[in-house]
C-alpha cells in the first residue's frame, strides 16, 4: 500500500478539519453540476459496455469527449500547482 499523502496525513491527525472537509464534499458533491457530470459518465460506461466491471476510466479530453484511459493515468493528471493537464 502506498504511503499516505500530506493532506491524508493532516486530516487523519485533526478530527474537526476532516470533520469540516467532509461537509464541505458533502455539499459539493450533491450540486446539480457534480450530479449531472457523474451521471454522464455512467450513462457513457453503460454505453460502452464497461460499467460495474472495473478495468479503465473514461477520461475528458480538451474537445469534452470521453475516452478510455487507464485510472492510474487518468487520476494522476492534476497537474502541477492545480493547473490542468487533460489529454
Amino acid at each position: 500500500m502506498a504511503a499516505k499523502s500530506k493532506s491524508a496525513r493532516y486530516y487523519a491527525s485533526n478530527p474537526r478539519a476532516r470533520a469540516k472537509k467532509k461537509k464541505y464534499d458533502t455539499a459539493y458533491h450533491s450540486t446539480p453540476e457534480r450530479r449531472k457530470y457523474r451521471s454522464e459518465l455512467g450513462k457513457a460506461r453503460r454505453k460502452r459496455g464497461i460499467a460495474g466491471k472495473g478495468g479503465g476510466d473514461l477520461s475528458h479530453t480538451k474537445s469534452g469527449k470521453l475516452v478510455r484511459e487507464s485510472a492510474s493515468k487518468n487520476r494522476a493528471r492534476n497537474g502541477a500547482n492545480g493547473k490542468s493537464t487533460r489529454k
